[in-house]
């Protein structure tokens, strides 16, 4: 699979300024090779990287409108950079399994906000002969460069602020469980009434505000073993997720997804304060 990935330069901005050499191919550097654009050639700000790595195909780096040479060197050459680079070969890099393709670059211009509004993730449980489950999705996640666990969750796609709605259609898609709008408890509801009920995971760059949800049912072990490693998403839109099933005593430790380690606290503070509703048998 192909994928355009755009960046920004927005943390970049105050890193100390990358000049490239006229004419002058670089040799190898922190593990990438670089080659330079001529100054003979195209005014346009554009670089090439050739990763250490099964893909072929040289990397291409585009600077957008109105982004000066000096940011555009300084964000080639960070660390953060070279970190997200790094990222995408290692052993749970996107790149890794050659499934997919890092082809162009867009370096865009500092002090960008994301806007990507309110969202919704979904912690489901599943209690199975006395043991306690969690459904996680597995994704590429190219900002980071790498394979994800994740809860199940999706933002809201219109105006009409249908979070349950839209909880209940992300886990039907992405893991092919299919929930009664009954069985779910928001946990963000237990939260200060200030907070607007959501929770705001990068809030110095990005508007998303999510809201999560508990859903715990009892099945047949039969169920789990169907759903681990079962593969979902919407292959049309380019999602490629399998579904991982996890004990829920380990979850805690079993992804880096703040969406997990939030619903967590959540649930288990709910839980010491007696909020939660029984178990239906």
């Amino acid at each position: 699979m192909a994928v355009t990935v755009r960046t920004i330069s927005a943390a970049l901005k105050n890193l100390k300024p990358f000049h490239a050499p006229n004419l002058i191919p670089k040799k190898k550097k922190n593990g990438f090779f670089y080659k330079m654009s001529s100054s003979t050639e195209s005014p346009s700000l554009t670089h090439s990287i050739t990763l250490p790595s099964k893909q072929s195909e040289p990397v291409h780096i585009l600077a957008a409108p109105g982004v000066s040479s000096s940011d555009f060197w300084s964000a080639i050459d960070s660390s953060l950079f070279k970190q997200w680079l790094h990222n995408l070969q290692t052993e749970n890099g996107i790149l890794a399994n050659d499934t997919m393709t890092l082809r162009q670059v867009l370096i865009q211009v500092p002090g960008i906000v994301f806007a990507r509004g309110p969202a919704v993730a979904m912690l489901i449980l599943l209690e199975s002969e006395g043991e306690t489950y969690a459904v996680l999705t597995e994704q590429a996640r190219v900002p980071v460069g790498r394979i994800i666990l994740e809860l199940p969750a999706g933002m809201l796609d219109d105006d009409k602020g249908d979070i349950v709605g839209t909880a209940v259609r992300e886990v039907e898609e992405e893991t092919g469980i299919k929930l009664n709008v009954e069985d779910m408890v928001d946990l963000t509801a237990f939260l200060d009434s200030s907070t607007g009920s959501t929770v705001f995971p990068s809030p110095g760059g990005c508007d998303e505000e999510i809201s999560i949800f508990l859903c715990r049912k009892r099945v047949d072990k039969e169920i789990i073993t169907h759903l681990q490693g079962k593969e979902t998403g919407l292959r049309e839109h380019g999602e490629l997720i399998k579904v991982r099933v996890v004990p829920y005593k380990n979850l805690w430790r079993t992804t880096a997804d703040c969406k997990v380690l939030v619903a967590v606290a959540l649930l288990e503070m709910a839980k010491n304060e007696g909020l939660l509703p029984s178990l239906a048998t």
